[in-house]
């Protein structure tokens, strides 16, 4: 595994931000909390209960895009957390940053839920995980994503990764 640009993607809960942060110390890289760079409208949506639509997502999109284009200007490894769910969404960080692969926590809703259940200090209520599932359009192949069973600990997950060869 190289010093590329690298998105951890999944519904929330799957662990996107431990995953990635670990990733990031691996490849000693930049972390880069996609969550940060939702406009404070989205933030309050959610935190309401409200899910957000695609058009609420556009900004959050060009911006997290913005930030991997800007690394691979510079010449620098980082690693994103996006829940990328649609397809049109990491199109769209494709298209800005170029090469880019993603990285797919995948679970299943009843773990994710009690992983939701457990957490605290989000603003991410469990209650909008249905609508996650709901706009998740899972990888195909021809997207070259690399799939995580989160069932294994954090620690696996990250050693499979960066044992894993670039291509």
């Amino acid at each position: 595994m190289n010093k590329g640009l690298y998105v951890v993607m999944g519904v929330s809960g799957s662990g996107k931000t431990m995953i990635g942060s670990a990733l990031a110390r691996s490849l000693g890289v930049e972390f880069v909390e996609g969550d940060d760079f939702h406009p404070e409208e989205n933030v309050k949506r959610m935190a309401s209960g409200i899910a957000l639509t695609d058009e609420d997502r556009a900004p959050w999109l060009r911006s997290i895009a913005a930030r991997l284009r800007a690394a691979k200007d510079a010449g620098t490894g980082l690693v994103v957390s996006c829940s990328a769910l649609k397809r049109s969404y990491r199109d769209l960080l494709r298209a800005e940053a170029g090469e880019v692969r993603f990285i797919f926590l995948k679970g299943t809703r009843a773990l994710i839920s009690e992983r939701l259940a457990a957490r605290s200090g989000h603003y991410m209520p469990a209650s909008l995980l249905d609508s996650q599932f709901a706009a998740l359009e899972e990888p195909g192949r021809d997207e070259r994503i690399w799939e995580c069973d989160v069932t294994q600990t954090p620690a696996d997950i990250v050693a499979e990764l960066v044992g894993r060869p670039s291509t």
